[in-house]
């Protein structure tokens, strides 16, 4: 694991102004996420999940608080951050290789180096032999590994994912989460995952961020000691599942 990828966020809360009335969609949200920790975040829809990670990813920058990474207040986009969308976004019109190629337009890097830095994330992603496809010559599942190597490519101290499996199929999903812990331990990135899957994020992260509307507001941070990798029917597993249920204020349900 690096030092990178240190995220404080400080008192942090957003509102909207509609048809003349403040809309708070966070409240007092704080937050702090160690170097190559993997966090999810869930909680029912509206609680602001994906501002926060839209505010953590720079792009909009119209807040109170502080967000701060490695030290450094978010004032705007950058390459020290990556992030992949629940739709892959791969430009229909260019090959894997040059949609990745994009993240690194401002990067410096000389054209060997691009080319290199572009090689060494197809294979982080096991898409070697697929460089010259279009996005619509690849799975749904191969194109979210493309967007992942997207997202990495510009050596990001923190990835963000929202909801990036959330268009897949069950068993596609299911294989993809395991790529995404394999490319996790790999790269030793920080994660942050925006999910409405309870299981994913307690299957995949080192602690699951539980939020509630009203305006938005973290409720629980709750870890997950269990090993990876975890058994989903384990009585841990389904212990922290009603939890976080519970805290979502969804009804308990069965855990098979």
């Amino acid at each position: 694991m690096t030092n990178r990828g240190t995220l404080d966020i400080r008192n942090v809360s957003k509102g909207y102004s509609v048809d003349g009335r403040r809309l708070d969609v966070l409240s007092n949200v704080n937050l702090h996420v160690a170097p190559g920790e993997f966090i999810s975040i869930v909680g029912p829809s509206g609680c602001g999940k994906s501002t926060l990670l839209r505010l953590i990813i720079g792009l909009d920058t119209d807040y109170g608080g502080d967000i701060l990474l490695d030290g450094a207040r978010i004032t705007g986009t950058s390459l020290d951050r990556g992030i992949v969308f629940q739709d892959h976004r791969l430009l229909p019109w260019l090959t894997l290789e040059k949609n990745i190629a994009l993240a690194l337009e401002n990067s410096g890097l000389s054209a060997r180096e691009k080319r290199e830095t572009v090689a060494a994330h197809i294979r982080l992603v096991g898409l070697e032999g697929f460089e010259t496809a279009y996005p619509h010559q690849l799975s749904g599942g191969m194109a979210q590994r493309g967007a992942i190597a997207r997202g990495l490519v510009g050596r990001p101290g923190i990835l963000l994912l929202d909801e990036p499996l959330g268009a897949l199929d069950a068993l596609t999903r299911l294989r993809l989460q395991e790529e995404i812990v394999r490319i996790w331990r790999a790269e030793g990135v920080t994660m942050i995952l925006v999910t409405h899957d309870v299981d994913e994020a307690i299957y995949l992260s080192d602690r699951v961020i539980v939020m509630n509307s009203g305006p938005g507001r973290i409720v629980e941070e709750i870890t997950v000691n269990q090993p990876r990798p975890r058994d989903r029917a384990g009585a841990d597993f389904a212990g922290i599942k009603r939890r976080v249920l519970a805290l979502m204020g969804e009804y308990e349900i069965e855990v098979a």
